[in-house]
């Protein structure tokens, strides 16, 4: 951040190794989708020397090289770690996808790393979920910086868009939102756009020029200093501003010459503690250079002002019992406190779980304890076992390098963990500890699914169990009403993803069907009905005759069954088995299907054989009797219905409200929150609902959330009731 020449000691194809906390940076990239993080992250490993100058490992793969359905779709569909070493600095890169469907991986790369680098691409601007990220980051104190990249395109402005972000980001102080460096641009290109071959160091006054292939630095002409001057000032006030020592203001403001390795110190105080945000430029490089424009500027800015691990807050753990314990954060000696923050599938070496070692130190060949997330909501069940770790490595591309141990603020990817999931601690098995589980945002896109044919049928369940392993934003459902399969994902291309991998990873072929809510049957009105089954046919008959009235009771009060009958017209053994055939028929519904509730079934009377009657007779004049008794009385189809809330920028209340309105639902109140939003609360049937997460991002431009929760079952419009019997009567 001096804007010194520095020398770094990263070996092409060599994993660097921390061996104490001070010497770890972990920094998460953050940005939409197409912004240049994973382009970046390439650069930064050239520049570091983790690869060679066509970006290649020396297996011959890229540093990116992770998933192939990454390379087939185009786009990052999950969390990748490339771990660069910067002059004696170990920098754990996360590089997380920018599309809104693996926010998940996003929030795994937040739980990680210990500061942000928002990637902003200088020709697209800053869209909505970025800016709601930056403000997650800001509520927990998270250091953050901004990259400017895609400055070759014909749109890119430099300064307008560190404007805009200065806006956008420092809502609060756009002062604490400055660039440390302006772009050097040599004369216009054959396009017209004057292209970016350097940049100018605001606070040395130096000159930084890549347009060779490497970082040369030389001394500005007269004619360029009058354009920095500006800049630099303000620079210089934005750095003062965050100064601990409250004299610096007022000698800046007399007129005193602040001494560069103040302000450098100043700068580098501020970003740590995450009350400055620089802004920097960078650009991959060059076909045959060794450095790409910008790239030793941020590496210097992470490994000088970023945080290291020892800085972070204390750590709270708890024990099995619940009791709460404080460790010291990040102390190699201290107890083992490491979380999985990704699970993925090898086909060679089976799971494998990217790990955040918090204190204490990982090795291989141990055996650690293995405490459960509290998911099991999604399918995640909790557990709490004892597991042998498998070898320890760093991601190099396809590649694993060897790693020796994973010091307290390190990560690292360990094998053969074949319990632990996304989200678990592991811990030393004479002190099981478990670290609070982290937020994941609900998946609210249902996708029914089915077996392509009786082999896949078989391999089903075991492919699921392992998909939703690795993915904690997953949710699988058994819906025991519709017999579906339901796989509860973040959108489309999420479940495009999973499909996938239960295809290519899992050998499972499976057909997407039409998802099915849950609906329920009712009786409008009182009604009655007789059951008869009498048959005869030698030897033990059957018989079994009984008379019901069935009456409806408010919502929520399930099946009643209540006992009148008189003089042992139904001898008493039998009247269970009434019931158990009438809450079977129940069950099996009496119109469409759909189960049946919320009514008082009454036994009135009866008939019964003093040999051919049996408890199989009754249950099937139970189920007779209701069936009968549905027929003369009108079925009321119920629906559930959602609470649904919405936050959603201003712009688009309108529009949102206007969506729900034409989905039946009910809007029951709106309030004004911070940013700009509104918050809008309605009751929404769900079976209006199953693809509102696709059709309110396209609303909003990205920008809106919404959540959902059961609210009651309420009678379906009679016109819409109608069609659901005709589908259920042509079903096969």
């Amino acid at each position: 951040m001096g804007d010194k020449a520095n020398t770094h000691t990263g070996a092409a194809g060599r994993a660097p190794a921390a061996d104490h906390p001070a010497s770890v940076r972990n920094v998460v990239l953050v940005g939409h989708s197409g912004a240049g993080k994973t382009t970046l992250v390439e650069a930064l490993a050239l520049t570091a020397g983790a690869v060679n100058r066509a970006g290649r490992v020396e297996d011959g793969g890229t540093v990116s090289d992770y998933d192939e359905i990454e390379h087939r779709q185009q786009r990052s569909v999950q969390l990748s770690l490339v771990p660069v070493d910067w002059d004696g600095v170990k920098i754990n890169v996360l590089d997380t996808p920018g599309y809104a469907d693996f926010v998940g991986e996003l929030r795994a790369g937040l739980r990680a790393a210990d500061a942000a680098l928002f990637v902003v691409s200088a020709s697209d601007g800053v869209d909505g979920s970025t800016r709601m990220v930056w403000e997650e980051c800001a509520a927990v104190g998270m250091p953050r910086a901004i990259v400017i990249t895609h400055l070759e395109t014909a749109r890119a402005d430099f300064e307008e868009m560190t404007r805009i972000c200065a806006q956008v980001f420092g809502r609060d102080d756009p002062d604490a939102v400055l660039p440390l460096y302006l772009p050097l641009r040599d004369g216009p290109g054959p396009d017209g756009h004057a292209p970016v071959t350097g940049l100018i160091g605001l606070l040395t006054r130096q000159l930084f020029d890549y347009s060779s292939g490497e970082r040369k630095e030389s001394e500005p002409g007269p004619d360029q200093l009058p354009l920095i001057e500006e800049a630099r000032n303000r620079l210089i006030e934005g750095i003062i501003a965050e100064s601990e020592d409250e004299t610096l203001m007022d000698r800046y403001l007399g007129g005193a010459d602040i001494d560069l390795d103040t302000l450098v110190q100043d700068l580098e105080r501020a970003v740590a503690r995450g009350s400055f945000f620089p802004v920097l430029a960078a650009a991959p490089a060059a076909e045959g250079a060794r450095k790409g424009l910008g790239t030793v500027e941020l590496l210097e800015l992470i490994r000088r002002g970023f945080p290291t691990p020892l800085e972070r807050d204390g750590l709270t753990v708890s024990t099995p019992d619940g009791k709460q314990r404080d460790l010291t954060l990040c102390d190699p000696d201290g107890p083992l406190v490491a979380e999985v923050v990704k699970t993925s599938s090898d086909p060679y070496v089976g799971r494998v779980s990217l790990v955040r070692v918090f204190s204490g130190t990982l090795r291989p060949d141990e055996t650690v304890h293995v405490s459960g997330h509290g998911l099991t909501d999604r399918g995640h069940e909790d557990h709490d076992v004892d597991e042998r770790v498998g070898a320890l490595s760093a991601p190099f591309g396809k590649q694993q390098r060897p790693l020796t141990h994973c010091v307290a603020g390190d990560l690292a990817c360990v094998a053969k963990l074949s319990r632990a999931e996304t989200g678990d601690t592991l811990s030393a098995t004479d002190d099981p500890l478990l670290m609070a589980p982290w937020e994941m945002p609900d998946p609210l896109l249902p996708i029914a699914i089915r077996a392509h044919s009786k082999p896949d049928e078989d391999k089903l369940s075991q492919g699921l169990a392992r998909l939703v392993a690795e993915d904690p934003t997953m949710r699988l459902e058994q819906n025991q009403d519709t017999h579906q399969v339901v796989l509860w994902c973040l959108g489309e291309a999420h479940a495009d993803v999973a499909l996938e991998r239960l295809r290519t990873r899992y050998g499972v072929q499976v057909d997407v069907v039409p998802y099915r809510v849950s609906l329920r049957e009712t009786f409008a009105g009182r009604s009655a009905g007789r059951g008869r089954h009498v048959k005869q046919s030698g030897g033990h008959g059957q018989y079994a005759i009984c008379a019901i009235e069935v009456e409806p009771l408010p919502g929520g009060s399930g099946i009643e069954f209540v006992d009148k009958v008189v003089g042992g017209a139904v001898p008493r053994q039998f009247i269970p088995s009434v019931e158990k055939g009438v809450r079977a028929q129940a069950a099996r519904g009496v119109a469409a299907g759909y189960p049946l509730v919320d009514v008082r079934v009454t036994l009135l009377d009866g008939k019964a054989h003093s040999v051919d009657s049996s408890d199989a007779a009754f249950q099937t004049a139970g189920a007779l009797a209701l069936r009968e008794a549905a027929g003369d009385a009108t079925i009321h189809l119920l629906e559930p219905v959602a609470e649904v809330t919405v936050l959603v920028g201003d712009d688009y209340v309108g529009a949102v409200m206007s969506d729900l309105s034409g989905r039946r639902g009910r809007v029951v109140g709106t309030e004004q929150t911070s940013g700009g939003r509104t918050l809008i609360r309605a009751e929404v049937p769900e079976i209006e609902i199953g693809r509102y997460l696709v059709d309110l991002r396209s609303l909003s431009h990205g920008t809106a959330r919404f959540s959902r929760s059961y609210a009651r079952h309420e009678p379906m419009p009679p016109q819409l009731a109608a069609k659901v019997r005709e589908q259920a009567q042509d079903a096969p």
